[in-house]
C-alpha cells in the first residue's frame, strides 16, 4: 500500500474540500463525500476559486488546474469508496459522528484500503478499535488552509502497522507537506501547545487583563505571532476550540486544561467566529469590530 493512487475524503467543509484540493493537485485521482449534494457544488466551487487564484498568481499553470479537477469526483454513496487505496475522514470534531462514519464506510472497502482520521484531538487508538482494520487506521491531521499550511500530523495508534505510517507520511509529502510524526496523546503536538495559549487568552479577556484589541496586539507585536490568540480562535472555530479543550480536559484529568467559561459561552450563543459571521469580532463590518 505504499503507492496510494485513489484517495476517498469524507467531508466536503473547509478542511475536506482543501484535502482533495491538494490530492488532485498533486496527481491522485479523488472521490469526496458528503451527505449533501448542495455542499459538493459549494466546496468544488471553492476549490475551482482556490486554484484559479493560484493561476492569477502564476503558481499553478491553467491546465494543471484543468486537470486537477477533472481528477475530482463527487459521491454521496459510501460505494463510491469500493477502489480507494486510502479514504480521510475529515467530518465534525465529534467523536460519536465519526464511528458511525467509519461504521458506514468500512463495509465497501477493499481488505487491505487504509483508513485516515483528520481528527485534530481525539485518540487515534480509540477509534481504531471501532473499525475492522485497526492495523490500517491512522491520524493523519492537516491544518486549515490545507493548501497553504505546509504541515501534516502523522499519529499511529497502539495497533498501526509499520507500512500505514509509511504509506500515508509518503503521501503527505508527496502533497507538498512536511509530516510532524506525533504519539496518540490528547490533541498530538500543535493543538496541545495552541488551545492551552488560545484558553489563557480567554481568561486574560474574561478576568479583564485586556480587551479583545490588546490581548491580539499584544500577542501579535509582542511576540510576532501573524494573529492574535482570539483572532485565530475565530478562524478555527471556537466550536472547533472547545471541544479540542474538553478532549485535553477529559483526556488528561489536568486542570490547567479546563475550558474557559467564556468560550463556552460564545459557543452557546451560536459566535462561533468566522464561519458564523460572528465571535470574538464581529464580521459584518470590513475591518472585523471586537465583541467585547
Amino acid at each position: 500500500m505504499a503507492n496510494i493512487q485513489k484517495l476517498g475524503v469524507i467531508g466536503a467543509g473547509q478542511m475536506g474540500n482543501g484535502i482533495a484540493h491538494v490530492a488532485a493537485q498533486a496527481g491522485l485521482t479523488v472521490v469526496m463525500l458528503d451527505v449533501a449534494e448542495a455542499a459538493l457544488a459549494k466546496a468544488v466551487a471553492t476549490i475551482t476559486k482556490n486554484m484559479d487564484r493560484q493561476v492569477q498568481k502564476g503558481t499553478l499553470a491553467a491546465a494543471d488546474k484543468d486537470a486537477a479537477l477533472a481528477r475530482i469526483a463527487t459521491s454521496t454513496d459510501y460505494a463510491a469508496f469500493k477502489d480507494c487505496d486510502l479514504v480521510i475522514e475529515a467530518a465534525t470534531e465529534r467523536e460519536d459522528i465519526k464511528q458511525k462514519i467509519f461504521a458506514a464506510l468500512t463495509p465497501h472497502l477493499r481488505a487491505d484500503a487504509i483508513v485516515a482520521t483528520n481528527t485534530s484531538s481525539i485518540p487515534i487508538t480509540r477509534l481504531a478499535a471501532a473499525t475492522d482494520r485497526p492495523g490500517r487506521f491512522v491520524g493523519m491531521h492537516f491544518f486549515n488552509p490545507v493548501p497553504m499550511m505546509k504541515l501534516v500530523e502523522v499519529i499511529r495508534g497502539l495497533a498501526t502497522e509499520d507500512a500505514t505510517v509509511a504509506a500515508v507520511a509518503a503521501l503527505a509529502e508527496r502533497m507538498g507537506k512536511t509530516v510532524a510524526f506525533a504519539a496518540d496523546y490528547p490533541a498530538f503536538i500543535v493543538n496541545r501547545i495552541l488551545l492551552p495559549m488560545i484558553n489563557e487568552a480567554c481568561f486574560a479577556l474574561q478576568e479583564g487583563v485586556g480587551d479583545i484589541a490588546s490581548i491580539d496586539a499584544g500577542m501579535k507585536l509582542g511576540c510576532n505571532h501573524p494573529m492574535g490568540p482570539l483572532e485565530l480562535a475565530d478562524f478555527i472555530g471556537l466550536d472547533t476550540c472547545l471541544a479540542v479543550l474538553e478532549v485535553l480536559h477529559q483526556g488528561l484529568g489536568d486542570s490547567k486544561y479546563r475550558p474557559n467559561p467564556l468560550l463556552r459561552k460564545y459557543v452557546e450563543a451560536g459566535w462561533l467566529g468566522r464561519k458564523s459571521g460572528k465571535g470574538f469580532y464581529d464580521y459584518a463590518s470590513t475591518p472585523p469590530k471586537p465583541t467585547r
